[in-house]
């Protein structure tokens, strides 16, 4: 195996990861005594990535349906939020 070779491989390997952290980011729970609100974040407040973005806090978009923020239980619809995450 040539150098080129494994330089590539570790290059798929490498998107391959980011594409899987990306995915596990919307699996990330709330802490004790909270809960997901999606559709309520600011930008930037987001606590958690998306499939747009990988972190917390990388939210551009007021209110995107996607970012989500930790609330007390219970006050998710009361704030506008939603509990689920959109469907696709």
């Amino acid at each position: 195996m040539t150098i080129r070779t494994k330089a590539i491989q570790a290059a798929i390997a490498s998107i391959v990861a980011m594409g899987a952290a990306g995915a596990a980011a919307h699996d990330v729970p709330a802490p004790a005594g909270t809960e997901k609100c999606y559709g309520i974040a600011k930008a930037g407040q987001n606590d958690c990535g998306t499939s747009k973005h990988g972190c917390a806090t990388l939210g551009k978009t007021e209110r995107d349906p996607e970012d989500w923020k930790a609330v007390p239980t219970g006050t998710c619809v009361k704030l506008g939020g939603k509990l689920a995450p959109p469907t696709k």
